[in-house]
């Protein structure tokens, strides 16, 4: 008889892209997503993100991944968004 291998149930994370300054709807569900993680930094809709290497800055159009080890990383669009 062989046994059978349970292959692990693979999470690959979440991601949120930063809202612009003036989407309340997006920014309220950015902050909840977030918690104490993020904060604001500035009157354009840049947010300050705490990441396994150190704070990082991700502006509107910017993509935050929370991975599956539970840690914040911040990718670069091509372009920002115009707000």
């Amino acid at each position: 008889m062989t046994a059978v291998r349970q292959m692990p149930r693979f999470d690959h994370g979440a991601a949120l892209r930063v809202p612009p300054a003036h989407d309340a709807k997006g920014r309220r569900a950015l902050w909840l997503w977030l918690g104490d993680g993020g904060r604001p930094f500035d009157d354009r809709g840049a947010v300050q993100v705490s990441t396994h290497h150190g704070v990082a800055v991700a502006r509107p159009g910017d993509w935050i991944v929370l991975s599956v080890s539970g840690d914040f990383h911040v990718t670069r669009s091509s372009a920002g968004w115009d707000a």
